[in-house]
């Protein structure tokens, strides 16, 4: 094992900050382009409804002008972050990561209520959800981590407690806003990057064990969330209540058939189905495009992560390849998650479609992320750079 001193040696030899690469990713930047136009078009079809009652019928385009003005921003992100180099990011995770601590403890104190959640922050009129930040700012030192600690990642003192310790520092203030949909996802993609940089995988599965122990705790505990299961297995008990969203969104996926009733024709938007423009996006797209075009959105989905996880393949160093590896599986989880609770398959978890979901904070963060993989990108064709062994 190595000594902290190698460690410390090893940190230095970062990631180059200066290495110029050639063009970008062009069928990935166009996956993302494609969904994120696809997502617009859906969000503006499955919110008119919504937007017309909430101002008495004046404006029609409220969530989408906001949507909008937040995939500007993430557009200039991700062109932005196309262009830092890597050894940026490296030298940062440590101090991104504080902030982020800092900004979820934020939350307990000056936090807004949004829809029975305290989850968001109001800075100077501008509202975001500090989680979604959280997100990266986790997989960018599980990174890291991954970079410094190298064949050390399969002991249990580096490749779990070393881990670990990190991941908590950023799930004990979500379980303190209770925050579980937030919680399984980070865990999830944590589990995933543990094991890319060499956790044993013995340790992994008794932490997957331990992982379901604190969920039945947490459910047990948390009264709304059991509510939740509770419908997830029996919706049609309580159509009137706990099991009505669920029962409207397989009202609008059957609807949809093979073809679809037509893109803005969808019945289940008019305020039948709760949160149709957020979590619940995928059954309106199902109902208005069928099944044929959902399974198109599926497919742009699979094409936009395969075609991810291969830019993370080729990754110019260890550090490229799992942070590239760790940004696409966060997409990934959600999206398989998402559709999971939107066809019942799972139980409700609050888990925003990527892309598509309405949702600022989350579409900036997720097309700036995109912006680091296509970074990432620009050195696929070159050898990857060999890293000293400790």
């Amino acid at each position: 094992m190595a000594s902290e001193r190698d460690l410390h040696a090893k940190e230095k030899r970062r990631p180059g900050l200066s290495r110029t690469g050639e063009s970008v990713d062009y069928p990935f930047l166009l996956l993302v382009l494609l969904l994120l136009t696809v997502g617009l078009a859906m969000l503006y079809s499955a919110s008119y409804a919504q937007s017309e009652y909430d101002t008495s019928y004046e404006i029609s385009t409220k969530y989408l002008q906001k949507q909008a003005v937040c995939a500007a921003i993430g557009l200039a992100a991700m062109f932005f972050f196309s262009r830092i180099p890597t050894g940026v990011w490296y030298r940062f995770a440590w101090p991104l990561y504080g902030v982020s601590i800092a900004l979820l403890l934020s939350v307990l104190v000056i936090g807004e209520e949004v829809n029975g959640a305290r989850r968001w922050i109001n800075l100077a009129g501008i509202q975001f959800q500090p989680s979604e930040i959280a997100k990266f700012t986790m997989i960018l030192l599980f990174a890291r981590l991954t970079r410094l600690y190298g064949q050390d990642a399969k002991t249990f003192r580096h490749g779990v407690l070393g881990f670990g310790l990190a991941l908590l520092g950023i799930l004990v203030p979500l379980a303190l806003e209770k925050h579980l949909s937030a919680i399984m996802l980070m865990g999830m993609v944590a589990v995933v990057m543990m094991y890319v940089a060499g956790t044993n995988p013995k340790w992994l599965l008794a932490g997957a064990g331990a992982a379901v122990v604190f969920v039945i705790v947490y459910i047990r505990f948390m009264g709304y969330a059991g509510d939740r299961v509770t419908a997830w297995l029996h919706p049609e008990a309580d159509p009137g209540d706990t099991g009505y969203q669920i029962l409207q969104s397989l009202y609008a996926i059957g609807s949809g058939g093979v073809f679809g009733l037509g893109f803005g024709k969808s019945r289940q938007k008019y305020l039948y189905l709760p949160f149709q423009y957020n979590d619940y996006i995928f059954a309106i797209c199902c109902e208005e495009l069928g099944l044929l075009g959902a399974l198109a959105i599926i497919a742009l989905f699979a094409a936009m992560i395969f075609r991810g996880y291969w830019i993370a393949l080729h990754g110019a160093d260890r550090f490229s390849t799992v942070l590239a590896s760790g940004l696409v599986t966060l997409i990934a989880v959600q999206t398989l998650l998402n559709l999971c609770v939107v066809t019942n398959l799972l139980p409700s978890t609050g888990i925003a479609l990527p892309f598509f979901s309405y949702g600022g904070t989350a579409l900036a963060v997720n097309l700036g992320e995109m912006g680091i993989v296509l970074q990432i990108s620009r050195y696929r064709n070159h050898r990857k750079i060999q890293e000293e062994p400790l």
